[in-house]
């Protein structure tokens, strides 16, 4: 594997610039000189070309610069990459019916454990991961997690999103808080506080991959409720999952009405139009109403971490976002160049920035990206990928906890409860029958 070194990305972009390979200036230039350097270790093969799916953006200046990024790379190798955009819920079910049919994109860019559906499926990044890790300070421990599969790296965490509480400042003040609640009782007060004040917020309960499944885990975990057990035995019920779900039915009470029925991106609307002042979500409000000079927005709100239950400590859950390349690609060394070129600090890091501080770092040299100092609204993520949980948590984070997400099993279970169509023995009862179908076998 070559060393990258300042002096050798200088020589390369020089040699790069004489043979006409070079574009534009500055951050143009490293960046194709840094994919040359990928492609010596992983040289596209000949008239390569990529198809990679993505989930549509929710911050536009995050979509414009991975694709300059995108374009900096075909101008640096020839290799043409096509980006397909689809929904966050879209993702999963498109990139399973690939993987079982053998044809589709060559690359997916998905969510939390979605490469651990079909390992099988998937190209052996082994050598990309390790390479990654060793030049900018190691992989954060989720990462590995998610990453890897029998041994060997299956995907590259290309980064997280953190899910984390977005609030107005005026509405927490009004309900008598000085700063967001910090554990489940002073938040519950809170939800009732707001709603009386008429400042209430929500949270999505219909399939919504992201901010819905990140805000039930949190919720379960904090009363130590879960899935499975070490060994992935099904253990949903519990009195500590009743408590959980009770819980979840006073938060409920005090939300907007509607939110049984949302997806990832109701909240975000509802938060810019004023019909909602709090949520759970990644810090994409924050940069639209900075985008669209929503000022009385952007000077009234801010971000938080999740509050800790009884549990008593952080039950986080945010949303990771892995990268993966299937087997069926006639060009695995051009997704290997890609990957590797993706994160490369002249590129990552100008994505990072570009990016608002949605997407977060996996790799621990990018604590220092300057997006983290910019604007103190946006510290609160840079430790995202360090303190969350994993798909699976006390489980494993194999197929059957890939399948458990998809599928929104613990998702449904809240929703069933606290919207009245169930009770809270019948919503467990529900999960536990759909949970010991995926895990039926295990140990």
């Amino acid at each position: 594997m070559n060393k990258f070194t300042r002096r050798s990305l200088l020589q390369s972009a020089t040699a790069a610039a004489a043979t006409g390979l070079l574009a534009g200036s500055g951050a143009g230039e490293w960046a194709q000189a840094l994919a040359q350097q990928a492609a010596t270790s992983w040289k596209p093969e000949p008239g390569a070309e990529l198809t990679l799916l993505r989930w549509k953006r929710f911050v536009q200046s995050e979509e414009d610069s991975f694709m300059a990024l995108v374009a900096n790379f075909t101008k640096a190798t020839g290799v043409k990459v096509t980006v397909v955009n689809e929904s966050l819920d879209d993702v999963q079910p498109k990139a399973s019916v690939a993987a079982n049919i053998g044809s589709g994109p060559d690359l997916f860019w998905g969510l939390y454990s979605l490469p651990h559906l079909f390992p099988a499926k998937l190209i052996d990044v082994t050598d990309v991961a390790n390479y990654l890790g060793k030049k900018y300070g190691g992989w954060v421990p989720s990462a590995q997690v998610y990453g890897r599969s029998g041994g060997k790296w299956i995907a590259i965490p290309v980064g997280y999103n953190g899910n984390v509480m977005n609030y107005r400042i005026s509405a927490m003040e009004k309900a008598g808080f000085k700063a967001f609640p910090k554990t489940t009782d002073e938040f519950l007060e809170y939800c009732k506080a707001t709603k009386k004040n008429n400042t209430p917020g929500g949270m999505a309960l219909g399939h919504a991959s992201g901010d819905g499944n990140a805000w039930v885990h949190w919720c379960l975990w904090a009363f130590g409720g879960n899935l499975v057990d070490a060994k992935d035995k099904v253990i949903i019920d519990s009195p500590e999952t009743a408590k959980a779900l009770e819980y979840a039915k006073q938060l409920y009470d005090n939300f907007v009405p509607g939110t049984a029925s949302w997806n990832d991106a109701f909240n975000n609307k509802a938060f810019l139009a004023g019909e909602i002042h709090w949520t759970n979500n990644g810090v994409s409000i924050y940069a639209a109403a900075k985008a669209q000079k929503m000022q009385n927005i952007v000077d009234d709100m801010d971000h938080a971490l999740w509050p800790v239950g009884p549990v008593g400590k952080p039950t986080e859950f945010h949303v990771a976002y892995p990268l993966l390349a299937m087997k069926y690609t006639k060009y695995p060394n051009a997704s290997k160049a890609f990957m590797a070129f993706l994160m490369e600090a002249e590129n990552y890091d100008k994505w990072l920035i570009d990016s608002v501080a949605y997407i977060t770092h996996p790799l621990n040299a990018y604590d220092k990206n300057p997006v983290w100092t910019s604007d103190k609204k946006l510290t609160v993520c840079r430790d995202v990928a360090k303190r969350t949980l994993t798909a699976g948590h006390l489980g494993s984070v194999g197929e059957r906890a890939a399948a458990a997400l998809a599928d929104f099993i613990v998702l449904d279970m809240f929703a069933s409860y606290v919207s009245g169509r169930e009770s809270v023995k019948g919503s467990i009862k529900i999960a536990e029958r759909q949970a010991q179908r995926l895990y039926r076998g295990r140990a």
